[in-house]
């Protein structure tokens, strides 16, 4: 491999390493020893100590007497995320209105590779309920979410989701069937495809160009996704991603 090659592979690799620590810290865990990061990404101790001294000096990290914490240069990127992903309040009116009217939790996903990301959430307020956290990616091998944001996607898109599925490549034959359904009716339906015991209603969000750019969609237990129920979930999730369509309906990734 030529010398440049060699350093661009060697660059992209020092930067996938930064992240891989970075995304160690989560809420429950604040701080990082080198202990534990040594163990989780298999590097070795001269080299985690040098990827965590560099990410303090950048501001990413912050020694602290009990590890390595969030670093305060992450404020300004958690603001810049903030701003770009912040929904219109019109937006976020009409979300906590259908969370309130259904009783059940309200989620806005959008497309990321072979993810879907929540972007925004408003929780059930019965005590047993489905949630997940902003920022989560989940899978799109399953789920109603995912077969309404795949019913405009790609063969080689399909292809990739199926081999990132624990069903291997045959899965792409079910995942091009789900998005027909979903193109055909307009909206999707799950149950227990990624959780046991989890149902979703989920409908199109569209763009500017009418693609579809996220999906809205109710989750809870499935003992109370009954047809009749569902078909309630589906006629008011439509009615509000038609409105949302209509005031126009843009994020990062469009």
């Amino acid at each position: 491999m030529p010398s440049n090659q060699a350093e661009d592979a060697g660059g992209v690799r020092s930067v996938q390493r930064a992240f891989d620590i970075l995304s160690l810290l989560t809420e429950d865990r604040r701080t990082l020893t080198i202990r534990e990061v040594v163990e989780e990404t298999g590097l070795a101790k001269t080299t985690a100590l040098r990827m965590l001294q560099t990410l303090e000096h950048m501001g990413l990290l912050w020694a602290t007497p009990k590890g390595y914490a969030a670093g305060p240069a992450l404020w300004r990127w958690a603001h810049l995320a903030r701003n770009a992903w912040e929904l219109p309040p019109e937006t976020v009116q009409l979300m906590r209105e259908l969370g309130a009217r259904q009783r059940e939790t309200v989620n806005l996903y959008v497309l990321r590779d072979v993810h879907r990301v929540c972007i925004a959430q408003q929780e059930s307020p019965q005590p047993l309920r489905h949630v997940v956290r902003v920022g989560d990616e989940l899978p799109l091998w399953a789920g109603a979410s995912s077969k309404v944001l795949l019913k405009d996607a790609p063969e080689r898109l399909l292809e990739r989701v199926a081999r990132s599925s624990p069903y291997g490549e045959e899965h792409v034959a079910t995942l091009r069937e789900w998005a027909a359904q979903a193109e055909r009716d307009g909206y999707a339906v799950s149950h227990g495809e990624r959780e046991p015991g989890l149902s979703a209603v989920a409908v199109p969000v569209t763009g500017g160009s009418k693609a579809t750019v996220a999906s809205l969609t109710l989750s809870g237990p499935t003992v109370r996704f009954t047809g009749e129920r569902v078909e309630e979930f589906r006629a008011d999730l439509m009615e509000v991603a038609r409105r949302m369509s209509e005031r126009g309906f843009e994020h990062p990734l469009t």
